[in-house]
């Protein structure tokens, strides 16, 4: 009896959750741009997790005997000045951006939800000095306000990582701000803390996992906007520094040689373009169906 019991609970609970699954695929699969942009995102996550298996040779090995040769069967897409792989150098690029997505991610939007959430549900003085401070951030261009943090701090890829996470937590901060300063006047949250539930309880059970929804379209939007920014920071000198194999640092290191030797800036810059336009149609992707006008 007691097995019939559960079994039954689970079912009926059960349904709904896979019931809004399978529309989330139908919406997913009647979405085909949302769909190219999951398959370019999943490419680039497979290339980046097995990218010393996929390289066929040592992305940082020097062979001055064979340098600034063009495509062929031996080098996909040609060596550099210094007799490089080329193929080898993106393949193994794929794996730093990925890391600069996924810690700037994390960090940015660590910060600006403790903030965002803090400034929206206790409004007043807080929400004052919070939003000042993100107005501060977000007076200078995003890309200027990262080179002057990399200059103090010191060019390498951490530097990199930390200076564009400290540029990148504004736009979660303003978000979760006007997500909670809705939430929080709902009757449930007026309910709940009738009966005695504190502050930070409400905040983090009850206002947060409200806000993650929009939170997570934002993030997927702006991952594009990472590469981009680490990218520009590599070509001009002040992100990772050579010889790491970065996107932007290659495109720097092939300016010189353009005219003739095209094949050294053009690829890297071709995967730069690649995973930023697959992470935008992906975010796009996510916004719709996360969207209750839409699902609905």
């Amino acid at each position: 009896m007691g097995y019939a019991i559960s079994r039954e609970y689970l079912k009926n609970n059960l349904k709904p959750v896979i019931e809004d699954w399978k529309h989330t695929i139908y919406l997913w699969r009647k979405t085909p741009m949302a769909m190219a942009g999951f398959i370019i995102f999943v490419a680039f996550v497979v290339t980046a997790v097995f990218a010393p298996a996929l390289a066929p040779y040592d992305p940082n090995a020097q062979d001055l005997k064979n340098q600034l040769q063009p495509p062929s069967v031996k080098n996909f897409l040609g060596t550099d000045q210094y007799g490089r792989d080329i193929f080898s150098r993106v393949i193994m690029g794929t794996r730093v951006e990925f890391q600069i997505i996924c810690i700037v991610s994390f960090i940015s939007v660590t910060i600006g939800v403790i903030i965002g959430l803090l400034a929206g549900y206790f409004g007043r003085s807080v929400d004052e000095v919070a939003m000042r401070i993100t107005d501060m951030f977000m007076a200078f261009p995003q890309l200027i306000l990262a080179m002057a943090f990399t200059s103090a701090f010191g060019a390498n890829l951490t530097n990199t990582i930390l200076a564009i996470s400290l540029v990148d937590w504004t736009t979660y901060a303003r978000l979760v701000r006007a997500e909670s300063r809705k939430i929080k006047t709902l009757p449930y949250i007026e309910a709940i803390r009738a009966v005695g539930a504190s502050n930070s309880r409400i905040m983090v059970f009850h206002v947060l996992p409200m806000c993650l929804s929009p939170v997570i379209v934002q993030m997927s939007l702006r991952a594009g906007t990472i590469v981009l920014t680490a990218a520009g920071l590599g070509f001009l000198g002040l992100g990772a520094q050579p010889p790491t194999p970065e996107w932007g640092i290659m495109v720097s290191e092939g300016r010189s040689y353009l005219v003739q030797q095209w094949w050294i800036s053009t690829f890297s810059g071709l995967a730069i373009a690649a995973i930023v336009f697959g992470l935008n149609l992906l975010g796009d992707g996510i916004r719709d169906i996360i969207d209750p006008r839409i699902r609905r």
